[in-house]
Parts: structure tokens; C-alpha cells; sequence
């Protein structure tokens, strides 16, 4: 039933990638009729990859920390996966943070694989400061994330790990915004809200 899913929304994008593409063409013929073939072909490729360029969110990770004796949420773990096999630079990816008082902008600043590392304990975080994010690879066949900073495959799965600035730290039931920005396609919004800390390591809703 989820490949079903999965299939369906593949098809829908593609479908109007053919739909955008076909009224794109045709106000370009209209407007000169001296059009170039390759001027077409760039614009085919620029709205394929505008529609077909969509991170999915498969789970969101939050770990609690005590600060000043209250146990509040200070890193995030996001994982995604593109709905179709589209090259993604994830160093032109932007993450916005957005708690309602402060919006904090994060950018890229490194990639690794997971290997037998614990995701919250990975050496990556030691470069994560609240002012970028880093992408831990937990399936990436060809290595394009860790080596090339390059998200490829559909098979491809990635957590995209910040840490939130002290001002934005989160206490239960305190809710925060993330939009990721990609340089070009779908911008993803996730609204999550701090669970009680009963344990240590949470899923968000």
C-alpha cells in the first residue's frame, strides 16, 4: 500500500512536470517562432527539476539535555530522502528555525556516513555550533552524500543534524518551526512541539 503511495505522488509530479513543461513551450513558441531547440530543452530541464526536486520526511529525532537544572531539547535529527532519484546539493540547502520570538538561518557545513557511530553521539556534532547543520548518512550506496555533498538516489537516506542556539532551546510542550530550503524545488515545513522528557531521546509527532 505505501509503494502504491509512493508510486501515485511519483506519477502526480511527474504528470504536472508534463503539464508545466507543455505550457511553458508553448508561450515560448508563441512569443518567436525562431526559438532554439536547446533554449526549449534548458527550460524542459529547469521545470522538471523545479517539480521533481522533494525531500520526503520520514522521521524527526529530538534529544534532551539538562540546562540550568530544566531538561530542555538542544539537538535535532531530521531524516529525509528525495521522492525520486534527483541530484540535490545539500550544500545549497538552507534551514530556517523559527520558534516565534527568534528565526535563526542554518547553512551547510559538513557530511558523514553513520557507520557504527551513534547519531547523537557522531564526532560531526562537534562541528555543529547552532549557526549550521550537518547531513550523517544512514544509506547512501555510492557514498555521494559523505564524499561529494551530493543527495542522488531515491534509496538514498540522510539525517539533516543541527543543534538549536541557546535562545531556542526547547522545553515541553514549546513548539518550533523548520523549513528547509532547497536551491531549487519543494520547501518542506515542519511544525515540532517538545514532548514531557521522559526519556532522553524523543520521536516528535
Amino acid at each position: 500500500m505505501n509503494n502504491w503511495g509512493s508510486n501515485g505522488i511519483t506519477s502526480m509530479i511527474i504528470l504536472i512536470a508534463i503539464l508545466l513543461v507543455g505550457i511553458a513551450a508553448a508561450g515560448v513558441m508563441t512569443a518567436s517562432t525562431t526559438t532554439d531547440t536547446e533554449d526549449i530543452e534548458q527550460l524542459t530541464q529547469e521545470v522538471v527539476d523545479e517539480i521533481s526536486t522533494y525531500l520526503q520526511i520520514k522521521d524527526q529525532k529530538g534529544k534532551f539535555y539538562q540546562i540550568n537544572d530544566e531538561y530542555k531539547i538542544k539537538k535535532i535529527a531530521i531524516l529525509v530522502s528525495p521522492l525520486v532519484s534527483q541530484e540535490v546539493d545539500v550544500t545549497q540547502l538552507t534551514i530556517q528555525l523559527d520558534d516565534g520570538e527568534n528565526v535563526r538561518i542554518l547553512s551547510h557545513i559538513d557530511s558523514s556516513e553513520i557507520g557504527n557511530n551513534n547519531l547523537f553521539g557522531h564526532s560531526l556534532w562537534s562541528n555543529i555550533n547552532g549557526t549550521n547543520f550537518g547531513l550523517i548518512s544512514i544509506m547512501d550506496l555510492d557514498s555521494s552524500i559523505s564524499d561529494y555533498n551530493i543527495i542522488n538516489e531515491n534509496t538514498d537516506n540522510c539525517y539533516i543534524v543541527f543543534e538549536l542556539p541557546a535562545s531556542m532551546t526547547m522545553k515541553k510542550y514549546q513548539e518550533l518551526t523548520v523549513t528547509i530550503f532547497p536551491s531549487s524545488g519543494i520547501v518542506k515545513t515542519l511544525n515540532l512541539k517538545a514532548p514531557m522528557p521522559m526519556k532522553s531521546v524523543i520521536t516528535f509527532e
